[in-house]
């Protein structure tokens, strides 16, 4: 039974504390209010001027301890209860000292007014107004000034860089660097300190305001009390004078005090927004304990000053002892620390530290990057959707479905040289592609069907170079419905990074990539790897990277690689020539090369005039890095007009313009026309396969054979 009413006791006793936390915060504003309305009794008014007094220290204390600024989160809130509770103070002080004059018995003010300055009577009230002015212009202009200044700018900046911070974390999250609870770790921390500081902006313009309306109740309690004394309870002026002086000058100091101290603290977290760790620690971490030679001159100075005349031996000789000794323990500490790095060095463990964490030399290049300018940046925060990292994501994907090729991580940065709307993409570092985005507007592209032409800023597509318009959000509707094909800002960049991946994949594609690919290819297909690879007989990997290099960039799929590789196992002991390996592996994979320019099994081609393509095999050159048409200019220029004006008949209607010619010849047309058409498809007659049927729509070949006019299709098309 004991137990049980024990029990009952504390679980009683653990309720009325917890329903008193949860009513502190209720209890202690009216009590403020009711500070402002009814009259307190001086005990009272005594008991809450100390409480205001220790409130104030203990938020200076927990300032100087915390060990990082934004870990004291309510200190905004401590700004605006304490300046409202020391003015609630001084307006209860202010009644008591008018109504109760002479007979005025508060201990707190009364102390302050005397004992605190140090003498009584008019000299004490003249050293006490003279204080009190001090601390006021102390705490107005130098203190509260500066703290608010500060606490300006480190809301601007802070508020300023979060959006490059948190795209930051979703950089180094995109890439692997950290997890997913990590990522939300940082990104409160971040949202956290801009709260703070952006409220601490606000909170500092409670402290200069308490000082104004300090100075303001002060001179409303001087000259109210004179009046109040002579007029009313018939004191002389002299002594009405003294005491309303006094108790205004005493009541002053009480309520600037505290706010002294709430500032200081103020001043302290707003210039402490870099800082991490114990303020003391810091303190002595990097004044006092580095750096013995400047404690040396500061103890000969002191001896110096100490030697001269009028200056206190007495005071200076013993500092600069104590100062000598401090230099000399951190001079010996600092010689241990020279001891241990050279043995350190002798043994060679000193050397194998610094070369880990020195930079390492070689200083890797992303293998696809994304840059924005800082307008840009909400396309990546994930509270306004981050849509552009999903699309980013998908892009990756497809692209490995599309082309066979894993994409790496794309590593998304802000660049503050670019343009605030402008975007570019870097592969290794050098620029591959560009463009500008209108956010809140649309790009509107004309596919060849608008019904009406809207108005709008004219502009072009960077994904593929055709002209556009910006439109607004609420547009849209009007250019969808006049034909126009409507894409978003995400769309944009997602699209043109599309077109950078398959423009650019042999590029992309690196020796290590190629191991990867391999060893991955080996756990299910060793024989065919071990093939290709054998000693003696098979390729390197740098090889069989240039065949794969050279079917990417004529934007084949490598996602076959098992027949890839059996084509360069079947062909590699004839020749390990790169281009006959790649043409073995263009018409291994005929199949899936046909399909993607047919159109419903019917492949529409363009052939080359005989006697032109011998003149194209003939001109084959054959270099260190490979073969190449060298054909003489004139002849050159010529063919690529002929080339030229064929692909556009082709396009004109509607189809996609491909050359077939032979084997021995496909390469060289294909090199002969990539500067100046890189988007023509060239296919030879091996690769070619049965259920695909190839109708030619026409006949390249020169005009004229004895001018090196312009070339151009024989006869109609279709």
């Amino acid at each position: 039974m004991a137990d049980a009413a024990r029990v009952n006791n504390q679980r009683a006793a653990g309720n009325f504390l917890n329903t008193l936390k949860d009513s502190f915060p209720a209890v202690a504003v009216m009590t403020v209010v009711v500070m402002l309305i009814l009259p307190l009794p001086t005990v009272l008014l005594d008991a809450l001027m100390a409480i205001n007094i220790i409130f104030s220290l203990l938020v200076l204390l927990i300032v100087l301890y915390t060990q990082k600024p934004t870990e004291f989160n309510l200190f905004p809130t401590i700004l605006l209860v304490a300046t409202v509770f020391s003015l609630a103070l001084n307006v209860s002080s202010t009644r008591l000292i008018l109504t109760q004059g002479a007979r005025f018995n508060g201990r707190m003010i009364r102390a302050f007014s005397s004992f605190v300055v140090g003498s009584g009577g008019n000299e004490g009230i003249v050293v006490g107004f003279i204080i009190f002015i001090i601390i006021i212009a102390v705490q107005a202009v130098v203190i509260t000034k500066g703290a608010t200044r500060v606490s300006e700018v480190a809301a601007r900046f802070t508020l300023d860089s979060m959006q490059v911070k948190m795209m930051a974390i979703e950089t180094e999250y995109s890439s692997g660097s950290i997890s997913e609870e990590e990522s939300q770790r940082r990104k409160a921390q971040v949202q956290k300190e801009s709260d703070f500081y952006g409220s601490m902006d606000g909170a500092s313009k409670f402290i200069s305001g308490n000082v104004k309306i300090g100075i303001f109740i002060t001179v409303i309690n001087v000259m109210g009390g004179v009046i109040i004394g002579v007029a009313m309870h018939g004191e002389p002026l002299g002594d009405a004078v003294s005491n309303y002086i006094g108790f205004s000058i005493g009541d002053g100091l009480l309520s600037q005090f505290p706010a002294l101290l709430v500032s200081t603290a103020m001043g302290i977290v707003v210039t402490r927004a870099a800082a991490v760790g114990n303020l003391s620690d810091q303190v002595f971490e990097q004044i006092f304990s580095r750096y013995s030679k400047i404690y040396w001159i500061c103890a000969g100075v002191l001896v110096f000053l100490a030697v001269l005349p009028g200056f206190p031996w007495y005071v200076l000789l013993p500092m600069a002892a104590l100062v000598a000794f401090h230099a000399f323990r951190i001079g010996r500490r600092e010689k241990k620390a020279a001891d241990f790095n050279e043995m350190m060095t002798k043994t060679g463990a000193k050397k194998e530290r610094t070369e880990s964490a020195e930079i390492s030399p070689v200083v890797p290049l992303d293998a696809l990057s994304l840059e924005l300018g800082y307008g840009l940046i909400p396309l990546v925060d994930k509270e306004k959707g981050a849509e552009l990292l999903e699309r980013v994501q998908g892009v990756r994907r497809q692209s490995a479905l599309d082309l066979g090729l894993v994409i790496p991580k794309v590593r998304i940065q802000d660049n503050m040289i670019l343009e605030p709307s402008e975007y570019c993409f870097k592969i290794k570092g050098i620029d591959a592609g560009r463009g500008k985005i209108r956010m809140s507007h649309y790009l509107c592209i004309n596919p060849g069907t608008v019904s009406e032409e809207l108005s709008g800023e004219k502009t072009v597509d960077p994904a593929f170079g055709l002209p556009a318009l910006w439109v607004s959000e609420d547009r849209r509707d009007e250019a969808e419905r006049a034909g126009y094909t409507v894409v978003d800002p995400p769309s944009i960049i997602a699209t043109h990074l599309t077109e950078i991946i398959r423009r650019h994949a042999a590029d992309i594609l690196g020796l290590q990539d190629t191991q990867a690919i391999l060893e991955t290819l080996r756990k299910e297909y060793p024989a065919v790897v071990d093939e290709v690879l054998r000693e003696g007989r098979g390729l390197r990997v740098v090889e069989i990277q240039k065949v794969l290099q050279a079917l990417l960039r004529e934007r084949v799929s490598i996602r076959n690689m098992v027949s890839i590789l059996e084509a360069i196992a079947d062909y590699a002991p004839v020749s390990k020539n790169i281009w006959f390996l790649t043409e073995k592996a263009r018409q291994a994979l005929g199949s899936q090369i046909c399909h993607q320019y047919a159109d419903d099994h019917r492949l529409r081609v363009l052939t080359i005039d005989p006697e032109l393509e011998q003149k194209i095999i003939d001109s084959k050159y054959e270099t260190p890095s490979g073969i190449v048409a060298a054909m003489d200019p004139p002849g050159q220029q010529a063919w690529i007009r002929a080339v030229s004006r064929a692909a556009s008949a082709v396009r004109a209607k509607g189809w996609m313009p491909v050359v077939l010619c032979s084997e021995a010849a496909r390469f060289l047309v294909k090199n002969s026309t990539d500067r100046e058409l890189p988007d023509l498809a060239v296919l030879s007659v091996p690769e070619i396969v049965p259920g695909i049927i190839p109708e030619a729509v026409g006949v390249i070949r020169l005009e004229n054979k004895n001018e090196n006019s312009a070339g151009g299709l024989n006869g109609a098309i279709g």
